[in-house]
Order: C-alpha cells, then sequence, then structure tokens
C-alpha cells in the first residue's frame, strides 16, 4: 500500500489562515494554585510574537503576571466544520511577558491596536489597570481533521511534522465474560 505525500507547504498554509481569520484568540492560563483559567482576548501580532491588551481585573491577567504560562487555541467555528469532532484548530504554547507603559515599544503595539480595532483602544489605552503582553511563542500543534495532526516547532516554528507514528487504534472488545 503507498502512503500518501503530505505536502507541508501546504499544511503550513492552511493552519497560517485558519489563525489569521480570526481578531481574537481563545486563551489557557492557570494560575500559581494551579487552577486552570480559558478566556480570549483580542491581538495583534508582530514579528512571530503576540500581543493582548487585557485587564487586570481578569484571572487571565492575574494568572500571566504571576507566571506568564499561556496556550493560544484558534478553532474553526462549529458550523463550518466537516465534522464536529475533527475541527480544524492551532494551539500555540508560549510565555507571556509585560510590555512596561512608558516605552516605545509599548506605544508602537498600541498604536497597532488602534489600526485594528478602532479609536475604542485610546480610551482602553488610558485604563490603568490594563496590561500589554507579548506573547512569545514556543511550541505548537495544527489539527486538519482525522489523522491529519502536525505539530510546529522550531526557533520561528518553521518546522512542521506530521504526527503518524501512533494513529487511532480501535478499541477491541473484551473477551472475559462476567461470572
Amino acid at each position: 500500500m503507498t502512503e500518501k505525500t503530505i505536502d507541508l507547504d501546504t499544511v503550513r498554509e492552511a493552519y497560517q489562515a485558519l489563525q489569521q481569520s480570526f481578531k481574537s484568540t481563545l486563551l489557557a492560563t492557570v494560575s500559581d494554585g494551579g487552577q486552570p483559567e480559558a478566556s480570549y482576548a483580542a491581538y495583534v501580532k508582530v514579528d512571530g510574537a503576540y500581543y493582548i491588551y487585557i485587564s487586570e481585573l481578569s484571572a487571565h491577567t492575574q494568572n500571566l503576571l504571576a507566571n506568564g504560562k499561556v496556550c493560544l487555541l484558534f478553532i474553526e467555528d462549529e458550523d463550518k466544520a466537516a465534522h464536529l469532532f475533527a475541527r480544524q484548530r492551532v494551539t500555540y504554547h508560549g510565555t507571556a511577558n509585560e510590555i512596561d507603559r512608558d516605552t516605545d515599544a509599548f506605544d508602537s503595539i498600541m498604536n497597532l491596536f488602534e489600526d485594528s480595532f478602532g479609536v475604542f483602544m485610546k480610551q482602553l489605552q488610558n485604563m490603568q489597570d490594563f496590561h500589554l503582553f507579548r506573547i512569545q511563542l514556543q511550541r505548537g500543534s495544527f489539527v486538519q481533521g482525522f489523522a491529519k495532526a502536525f505539530t510546529i516547532e522550531g526557533n520561528e516554528l518553521e518546522q512542521i511534522r506530521h504526527v503518524n507514528d501512533v494513529g487511532h487504534k480501535e478499541r477491541t472488545p473484551n473477551t472475559e465474560t462476567a461470572a
């Protein structure tokens, strides 16, 4: 049996198109006490890093200030998916670091937020409970469908590898009978 060759450039284009179709990302963070928190945030992307501007009134902000651990999720809408159990999705693991307010970097990124989300960002920029974070990605994964899972690795996340070493296995029925 001949195995179909996977065009990794096409895979890269597919996961980049999926993530670029969103203006916000789902966030997973964890508290210092180990409690998970799911949320979302609008973002801008610059030179491979994601930037989010979020309020310290939210648990995810407190988590990022405490430990910087974050996971981003971009997932296909249910109504667009070929199958609910195989929605396309890109997941990234990274570290978030706060950008200080009184810096050129802060002003530059906030200008990009205003370009993307309008003058409303000027109001948010003046609110002192908001923090700007830079999320540096470390690794990721892309699920394109059943048996179409890929790891995303490398210094600039340029390496893609098909995850096919185990695959799905059917459960075998228990042959023992109850006495």
